[in-house]
């Protein structure tokens, strides 16, 4: 707490906790698990879990405000992707989070149809 009664935000940093002891020793998921672009969320009515570690409670932070990219999560907690990757598929194996693919990419569009539709866009406002 500070001096205005607040508590002070959770930092996470893996500057002096090594991942293994993060991790508890287990080994990373593969990318292909959770990709860097998987979008994951807190899932609805859930529970911090109970002896929850600082890392997930830092997650539980950042992921009840709706949907972040894995990287995303790993950038904001400072975090190794791999680490951030466990911790997240770990929450998810609880039910704790809702995860879905990144949007596909977008296609390639027709430059025919890009030129008509600024052609009539330009006509209607001139």
């Amino acid at each position: 707490m500070n001096a205005h009664g607040e508590e002070a935000p959770v930092t996470v940093t893996s500057d002096f906790v090594r991942s293994y002891v993060i991790t508890g020793g287990r080994r990373l998921p593969t990318a292909d698990d959770l990709s860097l672009h998987t979008l994951v969320t807190l899932a609805p009515d859930r529970e911090l879990p109970l002896g929850a570690s600082p890392e997930v409670r830092a997650i539980w932070d950042l992921c009840g405000g709706g949907y972040l990219s894995v990287a995303e999560v790993a950038a904001h907690l400072s975090l190794p992707v791999g680490v951030a990757r466990l911790l997240l598929t770990d929450l998810f194996e609880q039910g704790h989070l809702l995860r879905r693919a990144a949007p596909p990419r977008a296609q390639s569009v027709d430059r025919g149809i890009i030129e008509k539709v600024l052609h009539g866009l330009e006509s209607l406002y001139g």
